[in-house]
């Protein structure tokens, strides 16, 4: 029993207090932040391939059903009536693909056991010292100038296990909703406003799993909450050369949190109102071609406390005759690229993107991803 009868010795206990504790805290702030959702980054409920190409940079560009996550204002540059029922958005990151090394026949296995919970344990445990992610985003949705109309469904999960004796770490995120957006222009189009509400389901785990145990993932391991979200963004493209354009968007303009689904579940964190700025150029280089430049800088008022060179998105999109692109982009401290085909019915993207998963240092810790989008419709 430690005696504290002098303020000397209350002192000399708090000391030693802090060391025995600091080291702790710092383990629990790493594990949450390795497996955090990058919200500061990607704020939107639904990515598109297209945006992540250009660094996520895309509030100015958006012209296309994405525009009711990125900037509902964008919807008064959608060209043509589109009716997606099948948008898929597929990824994964160079560490899922770490751990299902093996003979070439094993690897279409591997792959498939790493979306189980205890199959991916073991392959962690073979291959410590990686995370695991991946996402799965559908989209089906009606969108002409100034209206869309989709459901949105949009599962994250990750997985990392620092040592092979260390706990497995699991952050898994699903959200699905109706959702609705409209736009109006003013002066030819010069000025254009938007809006889009979504009323979302969020599931939401994030947990540490002994390894010596079975992996059962339980109902109430989850956060579950419901919420009616709303953002609002505006665009201003200047009618002179290049098309300067400015742009401004804010997100859960209304800061309405979660209400939890059932008193067997507590409420997901609520979503911060942030604010995204943007500006663009888009010179004409030829007939039928152009090249787009934009500059984003996410969550001016950071709400959630991230250094402001990781808030920086550029972003660059070579278009050929509406039909083929090339696009490339730096986002929370690294490079991204991509490619995308469209046709009327058809839109095919491959991206490679990449987000810092380090606790607090600028391009610490390098998580690089590939994605697959493919939207058929009419």
């Amino acid at each position: 029993m430690i005696a504290l009868n002098t303020p000397n010795k209350l002192l000399h206990f708090f000391k030693y207090l802090i060391k025995f504790l600091f080291p702790i805290f710092l383990l629990t702030n790493q594990s949450f932040a390795l497996l955090n959702f990058e919200d500061h980054q990607f704020p939107e409920l639904v990515t598109s391939a297209r945006a992540l190409a250009m660094g996520d940079a895309f509030i100015c560009k958006t012209d296309d059903p994405w525009a009711v996550f990125y900037n509902p204002a964008g919807l008064g540059t959608v060209r043509r009536f589109a009716l997606h029922p099948g948008n898929f958005h597929f990824e994964l990151n160079k560490g899922f693909f770490n751990v299902t090394e093996g003979a070439t026949e094993d690897i279409p296995t591997k792959i498939s056991e790493n979306f189980k919970p205890d199959k991916l344990k073991d392959h962690l445990v073979e291959h410590p010292d990686n995370i695991v992610h991946s996402r799965i985003n559908l989209f089906p949705n009606f969108t002409t100038r100034y209206f869309s109309l989709g459901y949105l469904y949009s599962r994250r999960s990750r997985a990392a296990l620092k040592t092979p004796t260390s706990d497995l770490e699991m952050a898994i995120r699903q959200d699905h909703g109706p959702l609705v957006g409209l736009n109006f222009s003013l002066w030819g189009g010069v000025l254009k406003f938007g809006a889009s509400a979504v009323y979302l389901h969020r599931d939401e785990l994030q947990k540490d799993y002994p390894l010596p145990q079975t992996i059962d993932i339980s109902d109430t391991d989850y956060k579950k909450g419901n919420v009616l979200l709303v953002t609002a963004g505006t665009r201003l493209t200047l009618p002179f050369s290049y098309l300067p354009t400015f742009a401004a968007v804010i997100r859960n303009t209304g800061q309405q949190k979660f209400h939890k689904r059932s008193n067997e579940h507590s409420a997901p964190p609520m979503i911060e109102q942030t604010v995204d700025l943007g500006f663009s150029i888009t010179p004409q280089i030829a007939n039928t071609s152009r090249i787009h430049l934009e500059a984003n800088f996410k969550d001016l008022n950071n709400q959630y406390e991230t250094k402001s060179n990781r808030r920086i998105g550029i972003g660059l999109e070579y278009d050929l005759a509406r039909t083929f692109f090339l696009r490339l982009g730096y986002g929370d401290g690294f490079g991204s690229g991509g490619i995308g085909i469209r046709t009327k019915k058809t839109i095919i993207d491959l991206t490679t993107y990449a987000v810092d998963k380090s606790e607090s240092s600028f391009r610490g810790k390098e998580d690089r991803r590939y994605v697959l989008s493919l939207s058929i419709g009419i």
